[in-house]
């Protein structure tokens, strides 16, 4: 078990259909499902909505090739949690340390609005990620809607996890675990930057009031 879906994931025929129809466009491009990025034994998990269409859907690697890339990764890079240097490529050599970055949906949707069918159908994928890191303290989902499919994994009511940008909640796990974090941020959009929904300081705000944490 891997976490990843296969290259011809049939699980949503719009974006089956949409994905082929780039493959003959954009013959060069991923268009494929995108795959998780970062180490297995992270400790903080990433997830956004979905690959871009110029961004990780033709790149192959989450949050790579537009503007919601450089934001991140400039701010991984700031709290030492990436090495190397960002080129917007998948081959830059970037690397990342103790975090990991995954989509809630894999699959690029027409619009980048997937619908509530295809965020279920993906779910599994997600449950599969989280089973899969041993070391996982905490999550930090970027948006309302990774913010609810991280709750839909996790069994917790929505009323139980409010989203709400910097908002921290600690889900209790069972085995004497300690409680997986959840972090909220807004996504690090271009709509959202452009508009001031989400400035930089706020974005690293976020991560200054979650980092500690998993000390």
């Amino acid at each position: 078990m891997d976490g990843e879906p296969g290259r011809d994931c049939p699980r949503c025929p719009r974006l089956a259909k949409w994905r082929d129809a780039l493959r003959l466009q954009y013959p060069s491009w991923h268009n494929a499902p995108v795959p998780s990025f970062g180490p297995l034994s992270a400790r903080l998990l990433i997830v956004g909505l979905a690959p871009g269409l110029r961004g990780a859907n033709c790149t192959g690697r989450p949050f790579t090739g537009d503007y919601a890339g450089d934001l991140l990764y400039a701010t991984l890079a700031k709290f030492g949690l990436a090495e190397g240097n960002y080129q917007a490529r998948a081959d830059d050599g970037l690397s990342l340390n103790q975090v990991r970055i995954t989509n809630a949906v894999r699959c690029v949707p027409p619009e980048n609005k997937p619908v509530p069918g295809e965020i279920a159908a993906c779910r599994g994928f997600l449950q599969q990620e989280l089973a899969q890191l041993p070391d996982l303290r905490a999550i930090l989902a970027l948006g309302q809607i990774a913010h609810q499919q991280v709750g839909a994994v996790l069994g917790v009511k929505r009323k139980d996890l409010p989203f709400r940008h910097g908002g921290i909640t600690m889900v209790p796990r069972h085995q004497d675990r300690p409680p997986l974090i959840v972090a909220a941020s807004y996504h690090c959009s271009r709509y959202n930057t452009n508009t001031g929904r989400l400035t930089t300081a706020m974005f690293e705000a976020a991560f200054t009031a979650l980092l500690p944490l998993l000390a």
